[in-house]
């Protein structure tokens, strides 16, 4: 079974590792890039956000970043939105659910919040979390779309909550 957790230092390790594998080892950023350490660097994303850990038999196998709109993890969310980023599964992991089950926590979490919607920047490529979004109904704003950097186009999905 997957529980959904917040993250504690003992796992900040295993979230670096998993994080920066789904991101560079999927393909989806350089391995070069000046963001890989910002990947690793779950201590810091503690400290200013929300990380939440999905463990299975005590083994942290995925991770997701949670931030509230105007915080340094948040990049699209506007008021009443709850942002979530650098989800990631391990590559072992795939299929057992943890990213639906991740995405799931940040969905009640807004609910619980009583905020109106969730936002996620993301690429085109990433196919497999796509799917996860779809099946939770999130929908595309065009209109919000965005590039961190030149030549790096990011989709922007809400989930609205009624």
């Amino acid at each position: 079974m997957i529980t959904i957790r917040p993250a504690d230092p003992a796992d900040f390790d295993a979230v670096a590792d998993l994080t920066v594998d789904s991101y560079v080892g999927g393909g989806f950023v350089a391995e070069a890039s000046s963001y890989v350490a910002r990947l690793r660097d779950t201590a810091s994303r503690a400290e200013q956000a929300e990380v939440l850990v999905a463990e299975w038999d005590g083994e942290v196998i995925g991770s997701v970043t949670i931030a509230e709109p105007n915080t340094p993890f948040s990049d699209v969310a506007q008021p009443g939105e709850l942002e979530f980023r650098m989800l990631a599964v391990s590559s072992a992991a795939r299929g057992k659910g943890a990213g639906s089950a991740l995405v799931r926590h940040v969905l009640d979490t807004a609910y619980d919040r009583g905020l109106h919607g969730v936002v996620i920047s993301t690429e085109p490529e990433m196919v497999d979390a796509r799917r996860i979004y779809d099946r939770n109904d999130f929908v595309h704003h065009p209109e919000r779309d965005w590039e961190p950097v030149p030549g790096m186009p990011l989709t922007v999905l809400v989930r609205e909550i009624v």
